[in-house]
């Protein structure tokens, strides 16, 4: 995903999608770490309470986290075999136990009265329900559809596998959050809601202590071990993504050659892997809690998300005959919404957090400028032109942002209701400047180049050029 911007409009929009498509997913390493951690200190241990003091990680518990991260780098160190293994018994665990919860639950107790007493199914209002879509993990919880794509390069048949791995992890997940949700509402004893109501409930571990409530001892048991392999299992897939992200951004010309070697005997990128465990204790020793871990990931996520449905409509208009594994007939309509969509939710991620994140955007900017300004002119000149798109929406979006709706943590100017329609306004002109703005750019070229080259070995000797395809064809 760290390629396509830059296959559509070049170096800068191209740079930027990366990084935060970098940003979004190695933060997601540590911020898994953490989680692990943080649940282990519900346990009934001294030493597991000392891990977090109710606000971060304490010393012993950035100790901890570290070892898990180190952990998750070296299952990828090694092979992508070990890997594929590990990670296909810890994603049966992470469903089963998540589905067995559900069902055990509902089965206990099953109170209606919940959803429509005690200020309802929306206490807060709406708005809350949005910024908890933004920032409380709801966008991190469903961005696993994201791996398929980057491991892409590694599928045999992309026509056939990525539809399937796409869609069934979008809705695998859907179904169970779902039912988890609906099971934990219905599952909390009246008794604890007569006195502060949802907000007066004061559970640790919510799902475990509603388990022991009504007896499901095993349940609980079961429930904490989940909460310390299942983030393990997705920090050690994202510590594979974000190596072939590293080595994407390499490609793209904006890291040092070494970033994009890859070790011969495992096919692994090993120096990205090292760079990106770096990188994971840096978050690690400045968000020592998985909350705000949570909020730069998801709204940095949000940010990554736009420019998709961008690119996909660009290099339908400038390259119609590229091979596409996968092709959508209805992305002309798909990609406007989920811009829209996109857009939206960064505005729910509340002033000032959207601020913050777009200034981590600004941070990178500097790398981008070592590579290429030091191009001429004329060189330079058409890649910031298709990248002034993306810039102006970022700094558009955080001006919005400010004045939005207090609700949304703005300052107001925009009143409520219409602030919305404002948001979905600006995300479908900003889509449509940047499907105009894509050029015929040098990457994209060399990339035609390529599958030609991939094409003719494939009539002439039955080559593959799986590889190469999944890469470009969108």
């Amino acid at each position: 995903m760290v390629r396509y911007g830059q296959y559509s409009h070049g170096s800068l929009a191209g740079y930027l999608a990366a990084w935060a498509n970098w940003i979004a997913i190695v933060s997601v390493i540590p911020g898994e770490a953490t989680a692990s951690v943080q649940y282990m200190s519900s346990w009934d241990f001294g030493w597991a309470k000392a891990l977090y003091d109710g606000k971060e990680l304490t010393g012993s518990g950035v100790a901890l986290a570290s070892v898990l991260l180190l952990f998750y780098f070296f299952l990828n160190w090694f092979a992508i075999t070990l890997f594929a293994k590990t990670n296909t018994a810890i994603t049966v665990f992470k469903v089963v136990v998540p589905t067995l919860t559900a069902g055990a639950l509902l089965l206990s107790h099953f109170d209606t009265g919940n959803v429509t007493g005690n200020g309802g199914f929306t206490p807060n209002g709406w708005s809350s329900v949005f910024t908890a879509v933004a920032v409380s993990g709801i966008v991190w919880a469903y961005n696993g559809f994201q791996s398929p794509l980057n491991m892409a390069g590694e599928a045999r048949n992309p026509g056939k596998s990525l539809p399937k791995a796409v869609i069934s992890s979008i809705l695998i997940a859907l179904v169970i959050y779902v039912a988890l949700q609906i099971a934990f509402l219905t599952a909390v004893p009246a008794a604890d809601l007569r006195h502060g109501g949802w907000s007066g409930l004061s559970f640790n571990s919510p799902l475990a202590d509603l388990s022991l409530a009504w007896g499901l001892n095993w349940l609980a048991m079961l429930l904490y071990a989940d909460a310390f392999i299942s983030p393990s299992g997705t920090g050690m897939i994202y510590a594979a993504t974000t190596s072939r992200m590293i080595q994407g951004v390499q490609e793209n010309g904006h890291l040092p050659g070494i970033f994009g070697k890859v070790d011969p005997r495992t096919g692994i990128p090993r120096p990205a892997l090292l760079l990106n465990l770096a990188i994971a204790f840096i978050f690690l020793a400045v968000f020592r809690g998985w909350g705000s871990l949570a909020e730069i990931v998801s709204v940095a996520t949000v940010i990554s998300y736009i420019t998709g449905p961008v690119a996909v409509m660009s290099l339908r208009r400038l390259s119609p005959e590229l091979p596409r594994p996968v092709r959508l007939r209805a992305m002309p309509v798909i990609a406007p919404i989920a811009m829209v969509f996109g857009s939206l939710v960064l505005y729910w991620a509340r002033w000032p957090l959207t601020g913050k994140v777009i200034f981590i955007m600004a941070i990178g900017l500097p790398i981008w400028a070592w590579y290429e300004l030091r191009k001429p002119w004329a060189e330079l000149r058409p890649h910031l032109a298709a990248g002034a798109w993306m810039v102006t929406y970022l700094l558009v979006m955080a001006a919005v942002s400010w004045a939005g709706g207090t609700e949304f943590g703005g300052r107001g100017y925009l009143p409520a209701g219409w602030d919305i329609v404002i948001v979905a306004l600006i995300g479908l002109a900003f889509y449509f400047w940047g499907v105009r703005s894509a050029w015929r750019n040098p990457t994209l070229l060399e990339a035609e180049r390529e599958l030609g080259t991939a094409a003719a070995d494939e009539a002439g000797e039955g080559g593959d050029g799986d590889r190469v395809k999944a890469e470009v064809g969108v």
